[in-house]
């Protein structure tokens, strides 16, 4: 159960569970959500903590950050401290089901943009995919399910409030494929870790726009990042110099007192600095 890939995971555990329904049958119209944001803050929650953990450590190696929960109620208090953009939700678990997390989400989120949801169960038949849609779910998808199929509907998911419809990204001379997860810069392939590279998409799905530390602390580390240590900083730092390996100009600026920078343009001559 703890193998990284889904379809060989023991989520067929899951698969014999049966879907409580939801004390709660209510939905609650959607906010406008920004048509400009692709973020990348996930939120797991199975009951299953094996099965959760695995789609986790999956997800945070596709560059995610992701932060996880078993039961409704913690899921809930996590999602009252943190704008999520995408929630991958199990239905049936012990106390607050899923529907009902759903349900809550709609009505109050964080921020007031409600996150994206993706609907985990074992139960495949209609009526029980109508009730998830019916509370607010964005999509659903039946376990057992094959991780390159869970990615999929993640990467979906989170590019659908924009008018992307491919997995590709690119921003001057440089491109980032999503699902290859490659990047390169003048056809130059980049060597990145997760961290950059998560890093790196956020930036791009931001272009010209100025990020502050702690709203790239928010959106691309978890909730185990230290906000007293430079760890923003130092990644920052590590991903300009591997962009500018070849001697290309700096594509991410720092605006001082503000945050960061990534230039849209090629032509922009955006400073060397290091900070």
């Amino acid at each position: 159960m703890a193998h990284d890939s889904i379809a060989s995971l023991a989520v067929n555990g899951a698969h014999h569970k049966r879907d409580r329904k939801s004390a709660g049958r209510g939905t609650a119209s959607e906010h406008d959500r920004t048509a400009s944001v692709v973020a990348m803050r996930i939120l797991v929650v199975d009951d299953e903590v094996e099965l959760a953990e695995a789609v986790g450590r999956g997800l945070r190696r596709e560059g995610y950050a992701v932060d996880i929960a078993h039961d409704g109620e913690t899921a809930l208090d996590k999602a009252s401290l943190t704008p999520y953009d995408l929630v991958c939700l199990d239905i049936t678990m012990p106390g607050i089901d899923g529907l009902e997390v759903c349900r809550q989400l709609r009505i109050d989120p964080p921020d007031g943009v409600p996150p994206r949801v993706l609907m985990l169960t074992a139960r495949d038949g209609i009526e029980e995919r109508i009730s998830g849609l019916d509370h607010g779910a964005d999509d659903y998808l039946v376990k057992p399910f094959a991780f390159g199929e869970l990615t999929a509907r993640v990467r979906s998911l989170l590019r659908r409030d924009t008018a992307r419809t491919s997995a590709t990204h690119v921003v001057g001379d440089i491109e980032l494929d999503d699902a290859k997860h490659r990047a390169r810069r003048n056809g130059r392939d980049l060597e990145l870790t997760a961290k950059e590279f998560a890093l790196l998409r956020y930036f791009m799905t931001h272009a010209d726009e100025v990020l502050s530390q702690e709203h790239l602390l928010e959106h691309v580390w978890d909730e185990h990042a230290d906000p007293f240590t430079n760890t923003v900083r130092v990644t920052v730092g590590t991903l300009r110099r591997k962009l500018s390996e070849d001697h290309e100009l700096q594509a991410i600026e720092t605006v001082i007192g503000s945050g960061y920078r990534l230039v849209g343009s090629a032509d922009d001559d955006a400073p060397g600095d290091d900070d």
